[in-house]
């Protein structure tokens, strides 16, 4: 198992971890933030279709402020990960199962935007207590369930994206050739103005995770929405650690609805919908569902202890 240390002010290190199936995972961590007073708590990223897994850089501040270990990695076919055609969106808690063992970490909590937040519900409902808590942001709820009109609220360039991999992996590969040639800016994919906006803060560094995704070609992606479109492999139901759904109510990407159906699937869940924001400017909740998410993983200390 290797590490490179990236280049020098970022503390993230990367190593990747061999699955023992001809398979590797990228992964990344931020190591112990050695906040006085605070006991560690590692959370596991979960980044969004298409990015790669570097952890979340504007919440870094935050996250020494209280006491957060980032680990992450890059989804299989993303990034430095080996491709895994047809994975499910179970396999998520494999994969990360893997990363953390390799880490020497013991329980964690988990946290994801977008498709992250989908895929970071995986580890909750599969890997028991050792999941301490969950925040999930702007999730795909699953397909096919039928309180839920799915496509219903998407902008035209996603709505056409994902039924295209509902019709299978033959005319989703041919949707994303034919999208190729289609100029940059021409397909509503469901930005908002707040959205807009958004990019031009703190935000604005998921540039540097989502064109490495789109350079290195559109096949982890296509991965991606079939998993999202099939059996995802797990119950949101099963999951037990405290979860707290956080979603736009402005969002032409994922429509509200997918998280209102998530937060009232997943028993206790809470649910922060806001009301002017869409995919993106929701993320400037991020810091406060962060906030959220190290008290309620981090059980109470015992009366009496210093």
């Amino acid at each position: 198992m290797s590490e490179t240390p990236t280049t020098p002010p970022s503390p993230v290190t990367e190593r990747d971890v061999d699955l023992g199936d001809g398979h590797v995972l990228h992964v990344y961590d931020t190591g112990d933030p050695g906040t006085p007073g605070v006991e560690p708590l590692v959370v596991v990223w979960h980044h969004g279709t298409p990015n790669i897994g570097a952890p979340p850089r504007p919440l870094f501040d935050a996250a020494a402020r209280l006491g957060i270990r980032w680990v992450s990695y890059d989804r299989p076919g993303y990034g430095g990960s080996t491709p895994r055609p047809d994975r499910d969106v179970a396999s998520a808690a494999r994969d990360v199962a893997a990363a953390v063992d390799a880490l020497g970490v013991g329980p964690f909590a988990v946290m994801g935007h977008s498709g992250g937040g989908t895929h970071a519900l995986a580890p909750a409902a599969l890997l028991g207590d050792r999941v301490l808590g969950v925040v999930s942001i702007s999730p795909v709820a699953p397909f096919g369930v039928p309180e839920l009109d799915w496509f219903d609220g998407m902008a035209p360039g996603g709505e056409a994206s994902l039924r295209a991999a509902a019709a299978g992996r033959a005319v989703k590969e041919a949707h994303e050739a034919a999208a190729a040639l289609v100029p940059q800016g021409q397909v509503d994919f469901g930005f908002v103005p707040a959205d807009e906006q958004a990019f031009e803060g703190p935000w604005g560094w998921l540039g540097s995770v989502v064109g490495p995704a789109l350079a290195a070609g559109p096949a982890a992606l296509i991965d991606d929405d079939l998993a999202y479109v099939t059996d995802w492999g797990f119950d949101p139901a099963g999951i037990a650690a405290p979860t707290l759904v956080v979603h736009g109510g402005a969002d032409r990407m994922v429509p509200p609805a997918h998280g209102e159906w998530l937060a009232g699937a997943i028993p206790g869940a809470e649910l922060w919908l806001q009301p002017e924001d869409g995919h993106i400017s929701v993320l400037r909740t991020a810091e406060e569902a962060l906030t959220w998410l190290a008290r309620a993983a981090r059980p109470p200390r015992p009366t009496g202890t210093d």
